[in-house]
């Protein structure tokens, strides 16, 4: 290899005459030994460790058609990963893009009439101005099509070829458009068009069409990884979130690994990345793809910033159909490389629509610029994050997110904020600072609870957010809100002002008074410390809302961290920094204008 065949963005990474011939490589062997693997891949100093930035990826999106619901989700789930982080006061990159190459690609813009460039720009924009509108915190919009993802992806293929673990050979099998990707045998069957009444033959798991090809392309070592692999996941046994995927990676691994074809003739496939020294070859579109995670984290690093990007991503959120390629063949070219694996990939459910799976190719799918027009971006964000599937499917419908808003919404968050901030009879901003001696603590059994309650909201969120359940943080701090409604209905401090007692003797009226003016106060406090210690728990979800929460009771902006949400922890709260509105439409969820 010369300096001529390595891209030219890349080629300071090179230095001749030293001991390692290429940035991150292994000292040179032979042809049989580098054929060997090396023990494990190589990981981040302690040092470097604790300056890396919490690094979190979302897949990056296919291009061939419109993005629906289920893209938003998986932004949002993403999204609230990230922001979770920066309000726990870490650095956090999220990265997301577009994938812009393979066969779908060049079959969608020609059916467009359209270059494919041309075809990927317009799509490419979409995708993010979706981002843009569900208020996604990325740093990073990767497009395959960039020149320096193209730099990395035959960077890294220079490097797998090096080491032995690409090799050219004949290669017949079935083939699936739709997924990218060959399936063996043992995973096709025949299948009936209930619309056309023919047969063809497609993937068992995917219910796609597949064609039987052969060709003569480039393979990856895949099957040399299997011992690799599975002793990377005995060691790491929460490498997939939910459980129950990591268990059919782990199955899928150990039934053994075929070597995987990594490139098509570029008489089939043109669009996309060549490979170098071989313009008859173009590379498989999920190597190019993979490739895009560490190309934004700075791959290939120079030495000693290896960590500075983020690498190895601390979560990677992708949808249960891209497990695979994500969890068996992302790991195992990282393993190739000597780069460390990501630490974590959540590989969540599907939302369905009628109870069936959304799909860009049926056209069963749920506009994401129409729902948020429809509903708001918060709305949105709160319904995807607090109902969407982990482990299993989610039916999207129009009443599920009216049925939401309506009952822990508005007449939950959004009425506890009225219920608190807008009466007369008490001045919140007083009752704030008269907790600060404890005296509004000394409570019954009643209150105990709830302040226990407030004390662990935080922690119990936290755990799930460390579990890689943002649903389950957010139904427990939701039911927090619930609770505390209860807890104020129950003590009535509307009904506690306006007793008078007149039949009392005049210093029994006054001890009653004061009696109730304690309780009173004692209520109120805690239901604004629920206010604002849910509406700091809540800025990853609803981050406009909750910002409009927390003026709304006084928060200074300063003090919105997760470590001010602690029961205590701020006592300076109290005078809206917003005027509270009046009647239903001023309120933080005013009346949807549709409900169907």
């Amino acid at each position: 290899m010369t300096l001529r065949t390595i891209p030219s963005t890349l080629r300071g990474g090179l230095r001749t005459g030293s001991r390692h011939w290429l940035p991150g490589s292994t000292p040179w062997r032979c042809q049989s030994c580098r054929n060997q693997l090396p023990r494990r891949a190589s990981s981040t100093s302690p040092e470097i460790e604790a300056d890396k930035p919490f690094y979190i990826t979302s897949p990056i999106f296919y291009v061939n058609a419109a993005p629906h619901v289920g893209h938003l989700y998986t932004m949002v789930l993403t999204d609230v990963l990230k922001r979770w982080q920066v309000l726990k006061g870490r650095k956090a990159i999220l990265c997301t893009g577009t994938d812009e190459h393979g066969m779908k690609v060049q079959q969608a813009a020609a059916v467009a009439n359209m270059p494919p460039k041309e075809f990927c720009d317009l799509t490419a924009g979409t995708f993010k101005h979706l981002a843009e509108c569900i208020g996604l915190s990325n740093d990073h919009f990767v497009r395959t099509t960039d020149e320096t993802h193209k730099d990395a992806v035959q960077y890294a293929w220079h490097i797998l070829n090096a080491r032995g673990y690409i090799y050219q050979s004949k290669h017949e099998g079935w083939y699936c458009v739709s997924d990218e990707t060959f399936y063996p045998e043992s995973s096709i069957e025949k299948r009936l068009d209930p619309n056309t009444g023919k047969t063809f033959m497609a993937s068992q798991e995917t219910g796609k069409e597949v064609q039987w090809t052969s060709e003569s392309n480039y393979h990856f070592r895949l099957s040399a990884f299997k011992d690799r692999l599975l002793e990377f996941y005995k060691e790491n046994p929460k490498f997939v979130v939910p459980n129950t995927r990591m268990k059919d990676v782990v199955n899928a691994v150990s039934a053994g690994l075929q070597d995987l074809s990594v490139s098509r003739p570029v008489e089939r496939l043109s669009w996309g990345i060549r490979v170098p020294n071989d313009e008859r070859q173009t590379i498989y579109v999920w190597l190019d793809a993979l490739i895009n995670y560490i190309t934004k984290a700075g791959y290939p690093w120079a030495p000693g910033k290896e960590s500075e990007g983020g690498w190895p991503a601390d979560v990677q959120v992708v949808g249960k159909d891209i497990v695979r390629f994500h969890c068996i063949y992302w790991p195992a070219f990282l393993m190739a490389l000597d780069l460390p694996p990501p630490k974590q990939i959540l590989a969540h459910a599907h939302w369905t629509l009628g109870n069936q799976k959304m799909a860009k190719s049926t056209g069963n799918v749920v506009n994401p610029f129409l729902a948020m027009d429809r509903f708001g971006v918060d709305v949105i964000r709160y319904y995807l994050a607090h109902d969407g599937g982990i482990i299993n499917d989610s039916d999207y419908a129009n009443r599920f997110i009216v049925e939401r808003y309506k009952k822990s919404l508005q007449g939950g968050l959004g009425n506890l904020a009225s219920r608190i901030m807008r009466p007369k009879i008490w001045n919140v901003r007083k009752v704030v600072e008269a907790a600060r001696d404890g005296t509004l603590r000394r409570t019954g059994a009643l209150t105990r609870d709830h302040v226990g309650m407030l004390s662990n909201l935080s922690t119990i969120a936290n755990t799930k957010i460390e579990e890689l359940d943002p649903g389950g943080a957010l139904q427990a701090i939701i039911q927090g809100i619930h609770q505390t409604n209860w807890y104020l209905q129950i003590n009535a401090p509307w009904e506690l002002a306006k007793t008078q007692d007149s039949g009392l003797p005049p210093g029994e009226q006054l001890k009653r008074a004061e009696s109730n003016q304690l309780r009173i106060e004692r209520t109120v406090y805690h239901c604004a410390e629920a206010l604002r210690i849910c509406g700091i728990l809540l800025q990853p979800y609803m981050p406009t809302k909750a910002a409009e929460l927390l003026d709304m009771i006084g928060v200074h902006e300063s003090r919105r961290t997760f470590q001010d949400a602690q029961f205590g922890a701020d006592f300076d709260y109290g005078v809206p920094i917003v005027p509270m509105g009046k009647g239903v439409w001023g309120s933080l969820f005013p009346p949807l204008p549709v409900e169907d």
